[in-house]
């Protein structure tokens, strides 16, 4: 096939070490990424498909009943019987406080201060609680498994809100935090000795104790302490997450339905990646009216109107149904025609309305062939 027949999605396949789904809630996101990836693994890919969304969409589509974790899971492919290439599909589901944790224990300098980061009151709730903790710790994650050799490809499924792509901006924000001058102040306890931060800033320690706790802070001050000499590695980890994010292998595939509100979320969405010097490879259009024959609205009411004077009631009736169906998709096609506008007729895949719901291997190969046309 040469350059020129590629669809969109098939140039994410032939290009992409990663790639990211991206869409509102109850779009079908989670089942396109599944599908993608199941498809990487069908043309011989080694493919991780993660979840970002703590929901159990991603093992339902899979047909995993025992749903997923923080650790890549084997999803056994039954491929079919003239198959030429055999690759891999795995999954997993994003545990953020999980991740945290390996970060800790990679970037201590022994085993033990990392236990006492680990065991300290106030990580904890700054893994659990802190703002942008989940978004960073998803972007990390898939730089991890972009460096794993076991896999070529990696799928991810964001969450289905508007901060969806919030984890673009989570490395720049970290470092911007570290960089902080009320992090380096909470640092001098471990570099000049816990009596010099007394003495120049005893004051504001004590407003501190008073609105959080004397526990609290003495938690917080203990943390920074073990934390001294990590910044470094988190920094430079952050900006090597970040250059991945924004590089030329990493694709951004937006999902949508022909509803007003899926569709300005998905502008929305293109809009912040085009903010982020990002753009939308391809974009999937999902559960359109299918389009029967190739008559029109207005043709099926005429042939209708024929079928009614000669008596034939029955085939005017399937006719004026036929015009509905039209209509009907020619609407939807109005809905969409400004994400069209935005990035172009090339980029549009488009799925037709099923008769079920995914829930399975077998749904989401249909799905695929209709992305794909396989």
């Amino acid at each position: 096939m040469s350059t020129t027949q590629l669809s969109a999605l098939d140039i994410v396949l032939r290009d992409a070490e990663i790639i990211v789904s991206c869409g509102s809630g109850g779009v079908g996101k989670t089942t396109a990424a599944a599908a993608i990836a199941m498809h990487a693994a069908a043309l011989g890919k080694r493919v991780v498909v993660v979840t970002i969304d703590p929901a159990r969409r991603l093992a339902d589509a899979l047909g995993l009943a025992d749903g997923l974790s923080n650790e890549p899971t084997r999803v056994h492919l039954d491929l079919e019987p003239n198959a030429t290439a055999f690759g891999e599909l795995w999954a997993m589901m994003l545990d953020p406080a999980t991740t945290f944790d390996g970060l800790v224990r990679q970037y201590a300098e022994t085993p033990e201060r990392a236990e006492r980061i680990l065991a300290n009151a106030f990580y904890h709730n700054i893994a659990g609680a802190l703002s942008g903790t989940q978004e960073y710790m998803a972007a990390e994650k898939l730089y991890q498994l972009h460096s794993d050799h076991r896999f070529d490809l990696v799928v991810v499924d964001t969450p289905p809100t508007r901060n969806a792509l919030d984890f673009l901006d989570a490395p720049a924000t970290l470092t911007r935090f570290i960089n902080h001058r009320l992090f380096r102040l909470l640092m001098l306890p471990a570099r000049k000795g816990l009596k010099v931060l007394n003495v120049a800033a005893q004051p504001v320690l004590r407003t501190i104790g008073k609105v959080v706790g004397g526990d609290v802070l003495a938690d917080a001050i203990a943390f920074f302490q073990a934390f001294e000499g990590m910044e470094t590695g988190f920094r430079d980890r952050a900006d090597s997450v970040s250059e991945l994010l924004h590089s030329s292998i990493t694709h951004y595939v937006l999902v949508a339905s022909a509803r007003h509100d899926t569709v300005e979320e998905a502008r929305y969405f293109a809009a912040r990646l085009a903010d982020s010097k990002l753009s939308v490879t391809a974009v999937i259009v999902n559960r359109l009216q299918p389009r029967f024959g190739d008559a029109t609205a207005e043709q099926a009411l005429a042939a209708a109107a024929t079928a009614e004077t000669a008596g034939d009631h029955n085939l005017a009736g399937l006719w004026r149904n036929l015009a509905e169906l039209r209509a009907l998709a020619d609407a939807e096609e109005g809905v969409i025609a400004p994400l069209i506008a935005d990035t172009g007729n090339t980029a549009i895949h488009r799925v037709p309305l099923l008769a079920d719901d995914v829930h399975d291997l077998g749904g989401l190969r249909e799905i695929a062939g209709h992305l794909f046309k396989v």
